[in-house]
Formats: structure tokens, C-alpha cells, sequence
């Protein structure tokens, strides 16, 4: 099958490259390089004619609500427009566990998307995860305040993104299924304390600081709302695998 990443070179959607490489099919990359903007929609509707499946993997930097509903408003929009132009029967979206709930900063975006999608009459499929083992080191990478690793108080039941990735491309290659169930971690993680044993297994120094973070964002890190419910899939690997292959020397690709 030939199927369309949007965003596949992020850290999800490599990783869904990969998977559907792995598994025989011909993954096309929807980015800049390619002749794609995602949030213009630029040259979408040329590079999906002949596909038979769409995967949105792509994301934003930013937490502000403003920029994260002007990004994943305009790059959903566009993709399912674009979609229907080149008679591309298969939508899938990932979105996060609790966004909707949420609804704050980055989630206010990705609530909007799953609005978005769960729209159309038929023809997608949405998968909702929890956060990215990933998720630490990027946290490291933006967190850094003089001697300090400044980190939001937060409950997390993190997956690996090649886990989510799999799943990904095997909805992809299926019929349309709809809302699909969660799929999270193996277990419950306080993020300060995966950035410990990152900052740890990196053999970097520099004392921890857990911050609550003001706000509804704030407070559904805390409260459990990112937490997966209890009918929700689970992965395998857990953080401190995914440390063991990533650290030392790698896990700053990630």
C-alpha cells in the first residue's frame, strides 16, 4: 500500500516511516523537502493522488493555545480537503489521552483536531496515546534554568513512540475503524522523576525542580486527566528499557 506521513520526519512520524517500510509498504513523506506545506497545503493534493491512506503524525513546537489550534486546525483541514481532491479513502489521526478534557495549550490544538476528524462521515480512524518516553528528553532539552531542570508537576503513563508508531501504520493499512482504543504505557511515571533517571543515565548533573504549572494545563497534568482509562491498551516497553537503548550517547536524537 501507499501511504502519505504528514510530519515524517518528527519523532513520531520517523518512526511510522519505519514501521511501514518494515512491514512492506511505500511510506511518502509530506513535509517541506517533499513539496508539502502542511499548514498552506501547498502540493498535498499532487503527492496523495495514488495514495490509499493518510497518517497526520505531524506537531508543533509551541504550547500556546493560539499557535497549537492554528496549526493542527490548518494541517488537519488541509490534509482532509486535500484527501477528498485525490480520493484518498483513509484518514488516520493520533491524538493524546485527555486532550479534549483538557482543552488547554498544546491539547487546545490537538482537542480541535480530534473535533475536526471526528467530523467527517466515515473514512478515518483516531488513536489517542499517552505521552512519549521521548517526552523527557525533549523536557531536558527546554528546561534548563541556571543550575536547575525546571519540570511541571506532572503524572504520566508514557509509551515508546516506535510502539505508538506500529500501531499507527497497522490502522493504516486497515478499514476505517473510527475512534480506536487508547493506547498508553505500562505504567504510571511522575515526569520529574523520568528526568532524573535521563538526566542520570546521560551522566549530566543539575538538581531537579518540580514546578506546578498554573492554569486547566496545568492542573490536568496533575489531576490524572492524562492518564489512560482502564479499558485502554497497554505497551511493552517501559521507560527505563527505553533508557537502556537510547542512553548513553543516543538519547538526545530523540
Amino acid at each position: 500500500m501507499r501511504i502519505a506521513v504528514a510530519g515524517g520526519t518528527g519523532t513520531l512520524g520517523r518512526h511510522v516511516v519505519d514501521a511501514l517500510q518494515a512491514a512492506g509498504h511505500e511510506p511518502v513523506s509530506l513535509n517541506r523537502s517533499s513539496g508539502a506545506d502542511l499548514v498552506r497545503g501547498d502540493g498535498l493534493a499532487d503527492l496523495l493522488r495514488g495514495a490509499d491512506a493518510v497518517v497526520d503524525a505531524s506537531s508543533v513546537s509551541s504550547t500556546s493555545a493560539k499557535a497549537s489550534v492554528a496549526f493542527f486546525g490548518a494541517v488537519t483541514r488541509n490534509l482532509l480537503r486535500a484527501e477528498r481532491e485525490a480520493g484518498v479513502a483513509h484518514h488516520v489521526a493520533v491524538s493524546i489521552v485527555g486532550a479534549a478534557k483538557v482543552r488547554a495549550n498544546y491539547y487546545a490544538g490537538k482537542a480541535l483536531q480530534e473535533e475536526l476528524v471526528m467530523a467527517e462521515e466515515g473514512g478515518w480512524s483516531l488513536l489517542r496515546a499517552t505521552q512519549f518516553h521521548e517526552f523527557a528528553a525533549q523536557l531536558v532539552e527546554h528546561g534548563k534554568v541556571g543550575p536547575f531542570q525546571v519540570v511541571p508537576t506532572m503524572r504520566s503513563q508514557p509509551i515508546a513512540a516506535a510502539e505508538v508508531a506500529a500501531e499507527l501504520a497497522a490502522i493504516a493499512a486497515g478499514e476505517p475503524a473510527g475512534l480506536v482504543p487508547d493506547l498508553a504505557g505500562p505504567r504510571e511515571e511522575r515526569m520529574a522523576d523520568l528526568v532524573r533517571r535521563y538526566l542520570a543515565a546521560r551522566g549530566r548533573g543539575g538538581r531537579v525542580l518540580e514546578v506546578p504549572v498554573p492554569g486547566a494545563w496545568g492542573r490536568g497534568m496533575r489531576d490524572g486527566s492524562l492518564l489512560p482509562d482502564a479499558g485502554a491498551r497497554l505497551g511493552k516497553q517501559t521507560f527505563d528499557e527505553w533508557l537502556g537503548d537510547v542512553a548513553p550517547g543516543r538519547a538526545g536524537a530523540a
